[in-house]
């Protein structure tokens, strides 16, 4: 590390024409700058400079020594560069995770960061199982619910609600329950947990609470499974706000109890470095959060 510091210095020296032109921009005084270089001189055997009370001149090994003094210096500036654009402007790739539900709401909410920074590329990997942020090398990877203990950084983007759910023909075969109780004679969907079983807290009109408990005819590992079934008449779901916005809209799925509220599901960012994001990391974690906050059923 110091023959490259004695080598910026000689490249300042020639940079600037002299010892002491080099030592103001350096914050060296003379005498300090004219020892580095005649440590570079004793370590390698050769003259780089001639001298007199006037002026410096390379000599021949001199000046090729400079061009790769010179070389390095503008390496070293250009990785500054980098380093500075990376903290001031998104470029390069983003990689993140999401899960298989989550992957259509990247789209509408970094379309617009996408358009303003060409230089940023986006790789997307789609998993519901979690991964290793640092051996996939991912930058940001969206989950919910409660996280695992773990060195990583964590945002909270917000919380969806779970939105009780089915289809109309399901509906028109089985009837709409009108109280939670009722919920108890109807067929389920669920995601697939240990030990079986799925708790529902329900909280309703003037502080009314209800805790039940179903055993889902079909489970599976994968939400998005879920809600297909769901909308093909299989049963009743618990479903992500997030999930069932376009479902619910186009008439293929039927809110069920919307006077009673079943809980929330916090929304994470997670990334596997806690201080000097770059400005990539950054402005997608704001974007998520600016797009997130306008979604029916997802809380600040």
């Amino acid at each position: 590390m110091d023959d490259l510091k004695r080598m910026a210095v000689f490249a300042s020296v020639v940079q600037h024409g002299s010892m002491t032109g080099a030592g103001r921009v350096l914050g060296m005084s003379p005498s300090a700058v004219s020892q580095q270089v005649r440590q570079l001189e004793r370590e390698g055997g050769v003259t780089l400079l001639h001298r007199s009370t006037r002026k410096l001149a390379l000599t021949e090994a001199g000046q090729r020594y400079h061009a790769q003094c010179a070389a390095m210096c503008a390496a070293a500036e250009q990785a500054r560069a980098e380093l500075a654009a990376a903290r001031d402007a998104p470029s390069g790739e983003l990689r993140m995770s999401a899960t298989v539900g989550f992957a259509r709401h990247v789209s509408p909410a970094l379309g617009a960061m996408l358009a303003q920074y060409p230089s940023l590329r986006l790789r997307l990997l789609v998993d519901d199982a979690p991964i290793d942020l640092i051996n996939a090398r991912v930058d940001l990877a969206v989950r919910f619910g409660r996280l695992a203990d773990s060195t990583w950084t964590a945002r909270r983007l917000g919380a969806l609600e779970w939105w009780l759910c089915a289809s109309p023909e399901y509906l028109d075969r089985h009837g709409s329950p009108e109280t939670p109780d009722a919920l108890l004679a109807h067929g389920w969907l669920g995601f697939a947990r240990e030990g079986g079983g799925l708790l529902l807290d329900l909280r309703g009109p003037e502080g009314a609470t209800r805790s039940l408990r179903v055993e889902p005819r079909i489970v599976s590992n994968n939400q998005l499974s879920i809600q297909q079934m769901c909308e093909a008449g299989l049963g009743v779901a618990l479903m992500g706000s997030l999930d069932v916005q376009d479902a619910l809209v186009s008439g293929r799925l039927v809110r069920l109890l919307p006077q009673w509220t079943m809980g929330t599901l916090d929304i994470w960012a997670v990334t596997p470095q806690r201080d000097a994001q770059p400005a990539k990391v950054r402005q997608a974690i704001a974007a998520l959060q600016r797009y997130l906050v306008t979604q029916p059923g997802v809380l600040e």
